[in-house]
């Protein structure tokens, strides 16, 4: 069972080119930043998004990091090839 968001499997992710992966990072980031300032004055309804949006960010930037290794293909890159 995967914890995290829906929109942000490793399926999606692969579809990504690295601007809409560093785009959704920051999105990512700036919900987790609001999640913790929820949780730090106890306004906080769901911890479990917590965690769902730390993973969020791991496997974004796993995505990331593995496009740098030559692991993963960009779909950018593969369009590109193709012409």
């Amino acid at each position: 069972m995967a914890i995290g968001s829906k929109d942000l499997s490793m399926d999606a992710l692969d579809g990504f080119d690295n601007d809409r992966l560093v785009e959704e990072l920051k999105k990512a980031k700036a919900e987790l930043f609001n999640l913790r300032f929820q949780s730090a004055t106890g306004q906080l309804e769901s911890h479990g998004r917590l965690k769902a949006v730390r993973r969020d960010i791991a496997r974004i930037y796993t995505v990331l990091r593995e496009r740098e290794l030559s692991i993963r293909t960009n779909p950018a890159d593969a369009k590109e090839e193709g012409k």
